[in-house]
């Protein structure tokens, strides 16, 4: 389903009406300790995780690296993907996010000259406490990959689901159940 909104935007819905998006967690390196974000085109003293909508036809992870190069001006290696979330408050969307290590940043970007969009390094704690207050659900794909396979939390790589059990299992809560938290001593 498309639906036409600005000149030259096309925005796709998938069967359920939830807007197609997709963004990557931006990382300075494979430690995965700092991640980069970009200032909002609406409110440009906030900051975000790049992304956006995907276009006609187009896979989640080429939306992805897309969107990062036209509002980071960033190349990289993509990497997993970290989970499928749904925003259901005041527009659904339904937002695909990888993770990407940088490899290039261009000097001038897209958005960078057309819009004065910056960007920043912040190290995970610090990305959380700046999203927290502006973009809370752009803050829970930073929780989700600081739980990914937390040792008190039960997860598998990505490669043992098919994908029709891929989308299923990704929406599931990732903390472990009361029981568990007492076996292995964990602490909330």
């Amino acid at each position: 389903m498309m639906k036409f909104s600005k000149p030259n935007q096309t925005r796709t819905y998938d069967d359920e009406g939830f807007k197609r998006r997709a963004a990557c967690l931006c990382f300075r390196n494979e430690k995965e300790d700092e991640v980069l974000l970009v200032s909002s085109s609406r409110y440009p003293d906030q900051w975000i995780v790049p992304g956006g909508g995907m276009e006609p036809q187009e896979e989640p992870s080429g939306a992805a690296v897309r969107e990062v190069y036209e509002e980071a001006g960033v190349k990289g290696k993509l990497g997993r993907l970290l989970g499928i979330f749904e925003h259901n408050q005041d527009r659904k969307h339904r937002t695909y996010v990888y993770t990407l290590i940088v490899t290039e940043m261009l000097e001038d970007w897209e958005d960078s000259v057309n819009i004065g969009r910056k960007r920043n390094w912040f190290t995970i704690d610090e990305a959380i406490s700046v999203l927290q207050c502006h973009k809370p659900d752009h803050a829970e794909y930073l929780h989700r990959l600081q739980n990914a396979c937390n040792p008190n939390v039960l997860c598998a790589p990505l490669s043992l689901f098919t994908s029709k059990t891929l989308a299923v299992t990704l929406r599931v809560s990732l903390k472990p159940d009361s029981s568990l938290r007492k076996r292995k001593g964990f602490k909330h």
